[in-house]
């Protein structure tokens, strides 16, 4: 498969040769079916072939270790080639896994390995917790451990006291960046101890020595742009090319649904109700269902992407990757992308984050600002709590001011 990509027979030769001479047909075969370009393919097979080179110079083993991949990534001067390469052995491990050591993974010391293990237990089945919401609790449970094992190494769990935990929770407090890290650092802890006594690992109310971390939710604006920017935004996408209709497609529904990135990127054809002109959203934050409505501009551009830009494969995902192998989004940067790109191309200047959220707040504002109901905006944003939809009346000045008080002694 190599003479696809290559010709020149000292080329091929250098290519059967090195640690990995032997697979790389198969990985040149592996490139084509998944659907790399041409291009995209040469440049990971000849970064394979470096590395093949390097790791026959290396290797101390039949199998190539993890220390020689890190090795060689270290070599490259810039970022680009690393990355590249670390994509191309990422593919070469998957189509010859045998060549390859597996890596060693970081774990727990054994003594904390059970306890970790009945908190994430605790965490699942008593408090009913969702995934990522232990993984957040179960990292802060792996730092308070490393803390109390370097600092009180030969004393249990039932040592500890109010004293040991001022001294954790300035530890941890120092690694935060801004309130809401800290306010979440300090919960976090709390409900560490609190499984500790919950567990009789230590008889002490030792939640109660972690001081309060004020968040004030409604202490700042939320980022927003002006609705014109926005619909300046859309209109400048150039729908002659596929992603061109993707963008247009994708930077409509976001602004005129509020959904968020998960959602979006979650969003698959059956849940698009073209007769009623709806969107179903499902496996939501707040663990609902709902249903947002489809604006005729937003539909039109949802149903052309559809029926002529969308690529022909078996995923039922609406919105897919063009970059090969085609395949829906999988992370959140890639929504975010897209969305900054577009808006940085049409002059935009954006000092901050800009992703599904900022277009999610800024149609909140527009509604807010048209004296919708509150109650109308929170049902289409999926909040379960009114107090959370409450930020956007802050930035509704005009109604505000027709419901403010004169001042004693005084007009407005």
């Amino acid at each position: 498969m190599l003479e696809l990509y290559f010709k020149y027979p000292s080329v091929l030769r250098r290519l059967r040769s090195g640690a990995l001479g032997g697979e790389m047909d198969r990985i040149a075969a592996h490139f084509s079916q998944v659907g790399y370009k041409h291009t995209s393919a040469k440049v990971y097979i000849s970064r394979l072939a470096r590395f093949s080179d390097f790791a026959a110079r290396s290797a101390r083993r039949a199998t190539i270790e993890q220390d020689i991949v890190d090795r060689f990534v270290h070599s490259l001067r810039t970022a680009t080639p690393r990355i590249a390469a670390r994509t191309a052995i990422e593919h070469a491990r998957r189509v010859a896994p045998e060549r390859f050591s597996t890596p060693r993974r970081h774990t727990a010391p054994a003594h904390d390995g059970p306890l970790l293990a009945a908190y994430l237990d605790h965490l699942r089945h008593v408090r009913g917790l969702e995934p990522k919401t232990c993984e957040g609790l179960l990292t802060s449970a792996r730092r308070i451990l490393t803390w109390l094992n370097d600092h009180l190494p030969d004393q249990g769990l039932a040592a500890l006291t109010g004293e040991h935990v001022l001294g954790l929770v300035q530890h941890l407090l120092s690694l935060s960046a801004n309130d809401y890290t800290r306010s979440s650092t300090t919960s976090y802890a709390r409900t560490f101890l609190r499984f500790l006594r919950w567990a009789g690992l230590n008889d002490r109310d030792l939640a109660r020595f972690v001081p309060r971390t004020p968040c004030w939710r409604l202490a700042h604006l939320p980022p927003r742009l002006p609705w014109e920017d926005i619909q300046r935004t859309i209109d400048a996408i150039d729908v002659t090319m596929p992603s061109g209709v993707r963008d247009r497609a994708l930077l409509l529904v976001l602004a005129t649904t509020g959904l968020r990135n998960k959602e979006i990127r979650m969003l698959e054809l059956q849940d698009i109700r073209w007769r009623t002109a709806e969107v179903l959203v499902r496996r939501t934050k707040g663990k609902r269902d709902r249903v947002v409505p489809l604006l005729h501009e937003a539909g039109a551009a949802l149903a052309d992407y559809v029926l002529h830009a969308r690529p022909k494969i078996e995923s039922q995902r609406v919105f897919l990757s063009y970059v090969p192998p085609v395949r829906p989004f999988k992370y959140p940067a890639s929504i975010s992308r897209i969305v900054r790109s577009r808006l940085e191309r049409s002059g935009i200047e954006l000092s901050g984050a800009a992703g599904a959220h900022l277009l999610r707040h800024s149609l909140a504002t527009q509604l807010v600002r048209q004296r919708r109901p509150i109650n109308e905006v929170g049902d289409l944003l999926g909040h379960r709590s009114i107090d959370t939809t409450a930020i956007y009346v802050k930035v509704a000045l005009p109604q505000l001011s027709d419901v403010a008080l004169p001042f004693p002694g005084g007009a407005l």
